[in-house]
This record gives structure tokens, sequence and C-alpha cells, in this order.
């Protein structure tokens, strides 16, 4: 009897670790280290279309630039500085600083902001203009001049000449090429300033000039209205509306197309 007893318990001992070893067996077959795996879903808060575990690189793509929002407004001279001077006193410095005021108005009603490198009879030097421009993003410059030459109750559009290649062996931009990424938007800027000039003001011509304009790290013109030797400063000063509005619808029509080039030094 008790060799009967002692074969059962052996018999179930044996069992029980038969069954040990086949779970043992099934938990490693399951174990996570050896499971297929899983395909992915996007979360909620995954960027469209990223790939589960990589994160998509900043430099992928382009930012969104910003848009043209500013026009930095530049009466040109100013202080002891009267820029050109006509026989019955006229005095550059002044006229444009009154020009201003109505371009000024005309580009905030176009829906701009306004920047004004002076605000009175001061003389910023060159380097504070230009400070005061490549400081702002998403903007184009505009400088104001009457002339001593030219067609009387007229006005010009300048846009900066050729320049070299913006950057040079070392891959810095010198400053006397700083506009070279913006000449081609300079020049459609200028060129749809002067067509409305053109239909203002009888002698104007139809495009944008080129000449020397000081140099920029944005889009920039210069308006020239002739001249100061008019008799009468009344004469010049009933040409400041037409100004006021070719400047704004040329700034309101060139939008659209305002982009900022793609190089080093460019402002967004």
């Amino acid at each position: 009897m008790l060799l009967e007893v002692r074969n059962i318990l052996r018999i179930r001992s044996l069992f029980l670790i038969v069954l040990l070893s086949a779970a043992l067996l099934l938990a490693v077959m399951v174990s996570p280290s050896q499971a297929p795996p899983q395909a992915s879903t996007p979360s909620a808060s995954s960027p469209q279309g990223a790939v589960a575990g990589v994160v998509p690189s900043p430099f992928g793509a382009q930012a969104q630039q910003a848009g043209l929002n500013i026009v930095v407004l530049d009466p040109a001279h100013g202080g002891t500085d009267a820029g050109a001077r006509g026989t019955g006193g006229i005095r550059e410095s002044e006229i444009v600083l009154d020009f201003a005021i109505q371009v000024r108005h005309a580009l905030e009603a176009q829906g701009f902001q306004v920047v004004q490198t002076r605000q009175g009879n001061e003389d910023p030097s060159f380097d504070d203009r230009s400070a005061t421009a490549n400081a702002q993003r998403g903007a184009v410059f505009v400088t104001l001049h009457v002339s001593s030459t030219g067609v009387p109750g007229s006005a010009r559009v300048y846009v900066n000449s050729d320049l070299p290649p913006a950057t040079d062996s070392n891959g810095m931009i010198p400053w006397d090429r700083a506009q070279a990424p913006f000449l081609d938007l300079s020049r459609k800027l200028g060129d749809l300033v002067q067509g409305f000039l053109a239909q203002h003001f009888k002698g104007s011509p139809e495009s944008a000039q080129m000449a020397t304009v000081r140099q920029l790290r944005t889009t920039a013109i210069a308006v020239e209205i002739s001249s100061v030797t008019v008799g009468d400063r009344a004469d010049l000063d009933r040409m400041a509306p037409g100004v006021a509005d070719a400047i704004a619808r040329g700034a309101a029509a060139f939008k659209p197309s305002y982009v900022v080039p793609n190089t080093r030094g460019a402002l967004p």
C-alpha cells in the first residue's frame, strides 16, 4: 500500500513538471522581444506625414515667409543738409518731409504700417537710415527726393544698377553688394510705381530708371520729383497727392509678388 502511494506521488510530480515546462515554453514564444512589429497609428499630435520614430528636420522645407506689411519711408536730407535748393528758396529737405505726410496717409489707407527715417528737421546718417530699413521684417524702402533737373511737374523712380554676385569667396555679403539679391524685386516695385506716376504726370517715363542707390538689405526704390527750379513752390505741393497715390498703389500692386530671396543676410 505504501509503495502504491509513493508511485502515485511520483506520477503527480512528473505531471506538474511537464505542465510547468509547457507554460514556460509558451511564455517564451509570445515574449514581446519575439512578437512581430505592430503598425503604428499616427496620434492627433503627430505632424501630418511624419514617420513613427522619425523627427522631421526643420530644414527639410523653407518656412513660410512673412508677407509685405511695412514701408520704410525716407524723406531725404534734413537738418543742416538741405539737399537741392531752388532760386526761390525752395529746399528739398522741406518739400520731401511735407510729401511724406501724404504718402504715409495713402500707404496706411492701403493697410501698410509706415516707419519713417525722420519725423522732423533732423538729419539721420546714411547708416542710421539703412539700419532702420534693415531692422524691419516684411518691408520695402522708399526714399523721397526733389531734383534740381528734369522736366518740372514730372517724377521718376530709380532702382539700383546691376551688382556683382551677392556673396564672395568666403560666403559673406560685402556691404556694397548687400542689395544684389533684391534687385529684381526692386525693379518690379519701381516699374509699378513709375507706371502710376506716369498716369498722373505727363513727361514722366513709363518704367524705372537705373542709378546708384544707397545699399540696403531689402527691396528699395528712390522717387524723385522735378524740380526745385520751379518759381512757385505751390507747383510742387500740387504734385504731392499724385505722388502719394502712385507710391501707395504701386506698393499694393507689388504686395502679392513680395518674397524674400533665399540667401544669407536676407530678412524674412
